[in-house]
């Protein structure tokens, strides 16, 4: 496979991951019992809530990927601190919309990307890094945290709970039917 394939594989799949993970961000937050309420819930003083987690995602996402060939990740009109608090405004409809938006800078930057874009240079809090770096460094720093909104949902959701996975006790069956869908 050539090197341009290879991009091309990378930046197809790039977006399929970042999909499969806002998918599975979703996809715990509809289990919850009561969104309005539990969206807000902390466990802890210190800990974030599934809103702030949402929030500050968004809030990394329009700021990293606005203008991503052209401008730095880290923008001036970002205020990271504020994405970690909860204005009285903000209900489960604001949040909901805010992630949307997120969402949508990162496919929007995303999907128009050709193979020779990867080697470009992007800056982020003016730190030089490849659109492949780039790319990566968030598809690392996302996953963190829908894995805390995975793990806040089924804390809250108890014993409600429908995994977003292979259930316990099911690996076996699971992988007997992975066997048999791509047996050749």
């Amino acid at each position: 496979m050539g090197e341009e394939m290879i991009a091309k594989s990378f930046l197809e799949d790039s977006i399929k991951m970042f999909r499969q993970y806002k998918k599975l961000a979703e996809k715990a937050i509809a289990q919850l019992p009561d969104p309005d309420r539990d969206l807000f819930f902390t466990p802890d003083e210190e800990s974030n809530s599934i809103a702030i987690t949402m929030k500050h995602m968004a809030g990394n996402m329009r700021s990293r990927w606005r203008d991503f060939l052209t401008s730095d990740g880290e923008k001036p009109d970002r205020n990271r601190d504020s994405e970690f608090e909860i204005a009285s405004t903000e209900n489960r409809e604001a949040i909901m919309r805010i992630w949307e938006e997120g969402w949508a800078c990162v496919f929007e930057a995303l999907e128009p990307l050709k193979p020779e874009d990867l080697s470009r240079t992007v800056l982020i809090r003016h730190e030089p890094h490849t659109v492949l770096q780039a790319i990566n460094r968030q598809l690392a720093h996302y996953p963190y945290h829908i894995g805390q909104i995975v793990y806040l949902a089924r804390h809250i959701t108890e014993k409600n709970w429908t995994s977003l996975s292979v259930p316990r006790g099911q690996s076996d069956a699971f992988n007997a039917k992975m066997v048999e869908k791509y047996k050749k």
